[in-house]
């Protein structure tokens, strides 16, 4: 075999490969042979059909197989001797081998992962964040649980914050209605920003049937294009107020909340606990999406087109699933235009190349401890937390997104303590996303 390398772009390369047709030849005459003792035809008994009357009918199959399968190995020799690290899948450009040709050629061009050199963090400005979760925390999610529960009750007086109102309007814009402009029984809890600062504003201090006239400006960034910028003029009519009746904080609450025995002290106790689990799990998002973005701003990175290309594919199909769960059907074909994807795509290919390089260079590979921690941690959410353990450990894939995690935990540590981050409480109601 003989091989030649070329290079096309920064990580563009092309591998002309030669390989002596004979042993082509070679090895289709062996496969034919061997055929011969199994094939079945009309007209012979098996194991007596001619190597003639085989090579006749199987010899153009056979010499295909025979070509990519020599294609496939000398590849796959070819990179290793140059020492090459394929990203993607190659494209081939195989020659026609004309009978009598001395030689079988055939071209392969790829893409090569680039080398990655990670930037330095320590400049980043990173910051751990933390927060205890105490007794203030508790009874505030448990406040929030109440709302989240509560009836409400239809008064006769002005609307305040917190009421929820029940309206019709109709808006138009230089006089012409625009998608959404109407809606009749519209509710909506004041305060909770369901609706446009403008609209909120003038519905407080308005009564059951009362009718006002006013401007509503839609922000630069509201997602409707088509009035986004714009002013539109509201007609609206309230229909009813009510306010909130939150539940008492008793026993039938506490049940409710899955405590059998209605027990208050130990609702707190698993309100606090399962609060717990999910302020770690926000405070671990948080460190980790400054992290990420350190190290893409640090670390110039080109990835290869080809991955950047498949992982717009898994995004395409993760969208068209995601689509088919909330009911929305397209039809078969539909596209799904790449650019949507691309900056993501592009961000992740990114980020999967610093930390593979983080990984290799800084032994930051998943440890069978941390993992089992991990797997722990995610079992205590469930009622059997033995069965879920054992579940993950029954087929070793289903450890391989827990594998990740631990590894991206790895990286953020590495990352944390290489910036000398330092401390930094949070917001409760920040973080958990409370209004």
């Amino acid at each position: 075999m003989q091989s030649n390398l070329e290079t096309l772009s920064e990580l563009e390369r092309r591998l002309d490969i030669t390989l002596p047709a004979a042993d082509i030849a070679t090895e289709v005459e062996t496969r034919l042979k061997r055929l011969t003792r199994t094939v079945r035809m009309q007209g012979f008994r098996p194991g007596k059909v001619p190597l003639r009357v085989v090579t006749q009918h199987y010899g153009p199959q056979v010499r295909q197989e025979v070509m990519g399968a020599a294609v496939e190995k000398s590849f796959g020799e070819a990179v290793r001797q140059q020492n090459l690290r394929v990203a993607g899948s190659p494209r081939f450009e195989v020659k026609p081998l004309a009978d009598g040709a001395p030689e079988f050629r055939y071209s392969a061009i790829f893409e090569v992962y680039p080398e990655v050199t990670v930037g330095d963090v320590a400049r980043a400005g990173l910051v751990r964040p933390r927060l205890e979760v105490g007794d203030a925390e508790v009874e505030r999610t448990i406040e929030i649980m109440r709302k989240q529960r509560a009836r409400y009750v239809p008064v006769d007086r002005a609307a305040v914050a917190g009421d929820r109102v029940t309206l019709d309007f109709q808006g138009t814009i230089d006089g012409a209605a625009f998608a959404g402009s109407a809606a009749q029984g519209q509710r909506a809890v004041l305060g909770e920003g369901q609706l446009l600062p403008d609209l909120e504003a003038q519905l407080i201090g308005m009564k059951r049937a009362g009718q006002r006239a006013f401007d509503v400006r839609f922000p630069d960034d509201y997602h409707g294009r088509e009035v986004a910028g714009k002013t539109a003029r509201f007609e609206v009519t309230v229909n009813e107020v009510a306010e909130p009746e939150l539940p008492a904080l008793d026993a039938e609450f506490a049940k409710g909340l899955g405590v059998a025995d209605g027990d208050l002290a130990k609702m707190r106790a698993e309100v606090k606990t399962n609060l717990e689990r999910e302020v770690r799990l926000r405070l671990r998002a948080r460190a980790r999406d400054q992290v990420m973005q350190a190290l893409l701003d640090a670390t110039r990175v080109e990835p290869p087109r080809g991955l950047v290309q498949m992982e717009i594919e898994r995004l395409r199909a993760g969208a068209r699933q995601d689509l088919a769960q909330r009911g929305v059907r397209m039809k078969e074909g539909t596209p799904l235009p790449a650019e949507v994807f691309e900056p993501q795509a592009r961000r992740r290919v990114c980020l999967g190349l610093i930390l593979a390089e983080l990984v290799r260079t800084k032994s930051l590979q998943a440890r069978a401890e941390q993992v089992r921690a991990l797997v722990d941690e995610q079992a205590q959410s469930y009622e059997r937390p033995e069965e879920v353990v054992k579940w993950y450990y029954a087929a070793p894939e289903r450890l391989r997104d827990l594998e990740s995690a631990v590894v991206e935990q790895n990286v953020v540590e590495w990352a944390l303590a290489t910036a000398g981050a330092r401390e930094q409480t949070v917001n409760f109601d920040e973080l958990m996303g409370n209004r």
